[in-house]
């Protein structure tokens, strides 16, 4: 018998984390009786009195949201991290370690009116927000090794406002996953002499197979070691370390990519998809070594699977042994390449 990747069980490398995946296509032929989710097509208002991210609302820590006319970027009334907090005392117990860390967490508001995403919102809007985040990443990469941005949409993603936003968390350390993606992309360039990912973007131009949109700068595609199951990075064509080093016309054209890719996503089952997105690029702050060999890219994670109630767990043996997935990365990015990029919605 002849191998089919379509067809066939098998694993697949990530040279970004150094990890396999399992694929299990055959298994989408099975029924599903399992847990669905509640579907909420209905955008609501554009203005809530109640909703503390609308402008001139009163959030819960008595601080008034001011009357905001595009982005509005303000400190956490709950942060996980403060900037000012005691150290604990260190110790070289190898089973009981424990480091102090220092941070913030900020919240952006993508745009005044509640009713709209970033599928929904203009070129120019999404040019602002990039243009802020790049902002954000000025300002905090001075001070502290790791800017993450990211946006959980969606109550299936744990999203508990709903408001176009995203959050903003700087730390003076360097998480687990940037950790392991700084190991790997510098191990490969040292051995390759080309960054990792740029190296990746060629062949997955040539390929043509994962890619669902692209444009003069960048490309938006489903990697090849896709976990989630409409997995998505946007990638650029040129080395770009950190967002900070994209050009005024480059934020143009990736928030074209944002729009059309996020469009595809909500005509995929005709509802707001949910997902956790987020940036990667190079480590920031006063102390950061050579970073040649980091690409800056974005990270989709929905967790959509077979319809807007059915979603993807992961449980079991992922939770216990690995990653699993069933539909397979091309089958994925064929479904999203051949959705409209007009919104179902207009």
């Amino acid at each position: 018998m002849e191998f089919n990747a379509s067809e066939h069980p098998h694993q697949r490398y990530n040279p970004l984390k150094g990890e396999w995946i399992l694929v299990s296509p055959h298994r989408m032929k099975r029924p599903w009786d399992g847990q669905t989710e509640s579907v909420h097509n209905d955008m609501g208002p554009a203005f809530d009195p109640t909703n503390p991210l609308c402008p001139g609302v009163v959030r819960s820590s008595g601080i008034l949201t001011p009357e905001y006319k595009s982005t509005y970027v303000f400190t956490n009334d709950f942060p996980a991290m403060l900037e000012d907090t005691p150290s604990p005392p260190q110790s070289d117990d190898p089973l009981f370690q424990i480091e102090g860390v220092k941070g913030t967490c900020r919240v952006m508001c993508f745009y005044p009116k509640s009713n709209v995403t970033i599928a929904l919102m203009s070129i120019n809007d999404i040019v602002t927000v990039i243009s802020s985040w790049i902002q954000q990443l000025d300002e905090l990469g001075k001070i502290y090794t790791w800017v993450q941005i990211f946006e959980n949409k969606g109550t299936m993603m744990g999203c508990s406002n709903h408001h176009p936003h995203c959050q903003i968390w700087a730390c003076s350390f360097l998480p687990n996953e940037p950790r392991i993606k700084d190991i790997n992309q510098r191990e490969y360039l040292e051995k390759y002499g080309r960054p990792m990912l740029m190296n990746y973007v060629d062949r997955e131009l040539k390929a043509k197979i994962r890619i669902v949109t692209e444009n003069q700068h960048w490309v938006v595609l489903v990697p090849f070691w896709a976990i989630w199951p409409y997995e998505t990075m946007i990638l650029p064509k040129r080395h770009v370390k950190r967002m900070n080093e994209i050009t005024e016309h480059e934020k143009t054209t990736l928030a074209s990519v944002m729009k059309i890719l996020t469009i595809k996503y909500d005509n995929m089952f005709k509802t707001s998809f949910p997902y956790s997105m987020g940036w990667h690029g190079a480590p920031t702050g006063p102390n950061c070594e050579n970073s040649d060999h980091w690409v800056f890219h974005g990270i989709y994670l929905p967790p959509l699977l077979r319809s807007a109630t059915v979603k993807k767990f992961i449980s079991g043996f992922e939770l216990l042994a690995q990653c699993q997935r069933d539909l397979t990365a091309e089958q994925a990015a064929e479904r999203l390449r051949s959705q409209s990029d007009i919104h179902y919605l207009e």
